[in-house]
């Protein structure tokens, strides 16, 4: 198992492993899958110095990826980012998602990091749990801020200090 920083040629991989999780209404706030040509100018936002989106893989399967996004997009928070991971559907419950948080910890003082944020949906118990056992503590609750399938939904601010 292999942690690199993406390519744009790892576009469709990375389109296809979060596509997979916008049917369980769970992962994500959109409602229909993306495409790859909807998500390019993001993935192009993102600087390999210090807002990468990772992958990992073993052999050539792209098994899940993290990103980091900048918060507000505003010069006083450049200290504090927000990542999202996801996980192939075969390759979930495996420990990918702990591997990637590590190595986003661990990576974080390099990128210019201080602070890491998640933004979790309250029904969502597998993401909450995963950062909640590396020492996130939830900073913010916003009650029935989603609809999803005419059920409002909470969603779950978490925050972790690196520095």
């Amino acid at each position: 198992m292999n942690i690199r920083i993406a390519i744009e040629n790892d576009l469709p991989a990375i389109v296809d492993i979060y596509n997979s999780t916008v049917p369980s209404k769970m992962v994500t706030a959109d409602t229909t899958p993306v495409t790859v040509e909807s998500r390019l100018t993001w993935f192009r936002e993102h600087d390999p110095n210090n807002r990468p989106i990772w992958v990992v893989e073993d052999g050539c399967i792209i098994m899940g990826w993290l990103s980091f996004s900048s918060f507000y997009n505003r010069p006083a928070y450049n200290f504090t980012t927000e990542i999202s991971i996801y996980i192939a559907e075969d390759y979930r419950r495996k420990g990918i998602g702990k591997k990637l948080l590590s190595k986003a910890i661990q990576d974080s003082p390099e990128l210019g990091i201080k602070t890491i944020l998640g933004f979790v949906f309250g029904h969502n118990e597998p993401s909450l749990q995963l950062l909640l056992k590396y020492n996130f503590q939830r900073w913010g609750f916003l009650p029935n801020v989603a609809v999803l399938d005419g059920i409002e939904r909470d969603l779950v601010i978490l925050g972790l200090r690196v520095v």
